[in-house]
């Protein structure tokens, strides 16, 4: 499809460049109008041939909070009475990023050609996941479209909320190792080269720590590019070797094994699994669709193997309550709830209830974490300065009992 460069101002009379993606330049103005903005130069994208080589590389540019956003936006309008594609034309007409309204567009026209939204959806496979497909289908099949995209636009909601603090939690460890590398590379570069130096003037005889920090410093000035080359090769390695079915199980298994940081992932997966299963059931998803779907999501691959197999056995009539208590990755309580979902017949409130449970376990663990690092850190920063200090002070010391 073409893509036309574009420039053109608002009411205001600010200035926006872009481009935008459309059959011709017609509907490309007419688009571009629709976002309440005025045209003042439009002509066809001209490709560089880098462009052109690599024509096939495409980078999203809508980001998970528009994703977010467009779900909240689209239940609270169809909530109020509007249709789909009133609603869909209002939310392309209010946005400024190009990329989000082309997906609008390409979605509106979808349902205007007699789709749905599900299938609308599965042009944008890489924006939304097999389980956001799965839910808005359910919700058009029950008449609960709005419910059910409210539920989600909060489920994201509380997802990124929840990755957040994570990931906060993460900043500290690794801005100060970051410091620590820096600061030693730094010592290694200018420091130790001019202290070797000065041994070497008065001919101290050096010990053996010493001459390893003297080794060290040497290959960080003459051989650093080498360095980078063997992290790099290492780092790819590590990737290749991270997607083999051997590799998966082995460093999967490793981080569940770390005190505190793998309590924290099997409460994250946990805590995605039991929300996003309740999501699934409570929309009116069969619970075996559900798993199937909820398998190709598992972020480790030890959960992945015992969701295919527990899978299996509810197909042929098993209880699921009774088989998540079959295997000790999943908690005794988590198949305590779903037995009394399954009795009670409320199985989607039993796994919400335990979803909010693990949530509120893993911000515990990450605030348990946090403290545990911060004096781990201090140790591991003092034992790194006082080996230095040694290997440093030593030879001087030598010097001094020579001269005395």
């Amino acid at each position: 499809m073409p893509i036309f460069d574009y420039t053109a101002r608002d009411r205001s009379g600010k200035y926006f460049k872009g481009t935008v993606e459309s059959v011709s330049a017609h509907e490309a103005a007419a688009l571009i109008r629709e976002r309440s903005l005025y045209i003042t130069r439009l002509t066809l994208h001209q490709k560089s041939l880098f462009s052109k080589s690599f024509s096939t590389v495409t980078f999203s540019k809508v980001s998970r909070r528009d994703i977010t956003n467009l779900t909240r936006q689209l239940a609270t309008m169809i909530n109020a009475g509007l249709q789909l594609q009133e609603a869909l034309t209002l939310l392309k007409s209010q946005t400024t990023n190009v990329a989000f309204a082309e997906m609008l567009n390409k979605i509106s026209r979808e349902i205007q050609g007699g789709g749905n939204l599900a299938s609308a959806l599965e042009l944008y496979k890489h924006e939304f996941s097999p389980i956001y497909i799965a839910l808005v289908r359910a919700g058009e099949a029950s008449g609960t479209l709005d419910r059910v995209l409210l539920r989600l636009a909060e489920n994201m909601e509380k997802d990124q909320e929840f990755r957040g603090k994570v990931k906060g939690a993460m900043v500290y460890p690794v801005i100060i190792l970051s410091v620590m590398i820096l600061v030693f590379e730094v010592l290694m570069i200018v420091v130790v080269p001019k202290l070797t130096d000065l041994y070497d003037q008065f001919g101290a005889d050096l010990p053996i720590q010493t001459r390893i920090l003297q080794a060290l410093s040497k290959y960080s000035v003459k051989f650093w590019w080498l360095g980078l080359i063997l992290l790099f090769l290492g780092f790819v390695a590590f990737k290749r070797w991270r997607a083999t079915l051997v590799g998966r199980r082995i460093w999967d298994g490793m981080m569940l094994k770390i005190p505190l940081l793998g309590t924290l992932q099997k409460q994250i997966v946990l805590v995605e699994f039991t929300r996003t299963l309740g999501m699934l059931v409570g929309a009116g998803v069969h619970i075996l669709d559900a798993l199937n779907i909820l398998v190709e999501t598992m972020g480790n691959i030890h959960y992945q193997e015992a969701l295919k197999e527990i899978t299996k056995k509810v197909e042929k009539g098993f209880p699921l309550g009774v088989l998540f208590a079959q295997y000790p990755i999943f908690p005794p309580l988590l198949a305590q709830m779903v037995k009394v979902g399954e009795e009670t017949g409320k199985m989607d409130d039993a796994l919400m209830r335990i979803s909010i449970y693990f949530e509120r376990e893993s911000e515990q663990t990450v605030k348990s974490l946090t403290t545990a690092i911060e004096p781990l850190m201090m140790v591991i920063l003092g034992v790194g300065v006082g080996l230095f200090v040694y290997a440093v002070i030593t030879p001087i010391y030598n010097l001094v009992n020579q001269f005395k």
